[in-house]
């Protein structure tokens, strides 16, 4: 990867959780981070990682991401279609938008569908409200967004 297309990212701390870990001489602490990177052109990737310190565990997070990265194919500023994603009991709704009307979302959705580039979008957290599995069930519902030509192909029929 080339120093402009790593600046091109855009990481999101969706969620920092502190652990303790009890010992003879008091607590242990270390920390979790989960973190969300995109360029707002498509591409849009997770991590979670560990560590004594919180900008330890961001940069180990940050570079988790490239395993959990996809590409999403966008044609203007909403998605083409109503899709839901499921991760364990978290259900996350997108629903497309007209334009003007923004980012309707909480965090966790918001530094997802921020990051992959989305303008305007409606979106519905049911269930749990889990920050780690709610980012989960977003990627899972851009995951299965079709294009018409998707569909097309897929079918076998010309447009």
């Amino acid at each position: 990867m080339s120093s402009e297309t790593k600046s091109d990212n855009q990481e999101q701390v969706v969620q920092i959780r502190r652990c303790a870990c009890v010992v003879k001489g008091g607590r242990r602490f270390s920390f979790a981070a989960m973190v969300v990177l995109g360029n707002q052109r498509g591409e849009v990737g997770w991590g979670y990682g560990k560590a004594g310190e919180v900008p330890s565990s961001v940069e180990k997070a940050v570079k988790d991401c490239n395993h959990h990265k996809i590409r999403i194919e966008l044609k203007g500023t909403t998605i083409p279609h109503e899709v839901e994603g499921r991760f364990g009991s978290a259900r996350v709704l997108l629903l497309p938008a007209n334009p003007g009307t923004g980012i309707i979302a909480g965090a966790s959705v918001r530094a997802v569908v921020e990051s992959v580039g989305l303008k305007d979008i409606l979106t519905k957290v049911r269930g749990s409200t889990n920050p780690i599995n709610v980012v989960k069930a977003t990627f899972d519902a851009l995951q299965k967004i079709r294009t018409r030509d998707d569909v097309a192909r897929l079918r076998g029929v010309e447009l």
